[in-house]
């Protein structure tokens, strides 16, 4: 009697979506960096040639996957206030961006945007234009809250901690480490060098971290606060 070879399930058949989400997918694993056609094509277990019928080159499919990511943007509504609206754009960003910290910097660099970062720019346009920004102060105020929400989200990326707990236990490490070298090197604590870092990394971050969400939602209240009243004054 002849063995048979176990079944094997088949192979999902290409498609431009699921091109996209498994290079959405690498990105996230391996970095930005390290995305080519080739290595997505062994992902996929497909040729690299194969993919060109989904996406032209590189630069397409770097269109596709900042798409994604604008498409997980919550849209700012004009059914609330101006302000609760570009809160919660803010937040949504900033949430969206640490699912794919891949995608900072490179979220306002497409040549040719998609239809999801389209409608999300055309919507946070129509919310302050409706919130009563003249068309001078819509793009001064839409330029200032994305680079302030863009450039958050790369310190947080670049930081070497990802929560508060994390950030103390950096900081106690960072004291321990200059005391060692102030021994060492025979010079000043730092306390007596650096006054102000000591009260602030090791008087309060090492003792109770650095909370991310709060330190970005106060900066958002001040940018919120200060175009309210520029918009009033105009």
């Amino acid at each position: 009697m002849e063995s048979r070879e176990p079944a094997t399930e088949p192979r999902a058949p290409l498609s431009k979506e699921r091109v996209l989400g498994a290079a959405v997918a690498l990105a996230a694993r391996d970095g930005i960096e390290s995305l080519t056609m080739r290595k997505l094509a062994d992902e996929l277990d497909a040729g690299a040639m194969s993919l060109y019928h989904y996406v032209p080159g590189k630069e397409q499919l770097l269109d596709g996957m900042v798409d994604i990511v604008f498409s997980e943007i919550e849209l700012p509504s004009t059914d609330v206030d101006w302000k609760s609206a570009m809160r919660r754009r803010a937040i949504s960003t900033r949430e969206v961006l640490n699912r794919h910290r891949w995608a900072v910097g490179l979220m306002e660099s497409r040549a040719t945007p998609g239809p999801a970062s389209l409608r999300l720019h055309d919507a946070v346009l129509g919310c302050l234009r409706e919130g009563g920004f003249s068309i001078e102060m819509t793009i001064q105020a839409y330029s200032v809250q994305d680079a302030y929400i863009y450039g958050f989200a790369l310190q947080e990326k670049s930081l070497p901690f990802d929560n508060a707990e994390e950030g103390a236990a950096v900081a106690e490490e960072q004291v321990r480490e200059f005391a060692e070298l102030a021994e060492e090197r025979q010079f000043a604590t730092l306390a007596e060098e650096f006054p102000y870092l000591a009260e602030v990394v090791a008087g309060h971050v090492a003792k109770v971290g650095y909370d991310f969400t709060a330190a970005f939602e106060y900066g958002l209240e001040l940018i919120l606060d200060t175009l309210d009243k520029r918009r009033d004054t105009a």
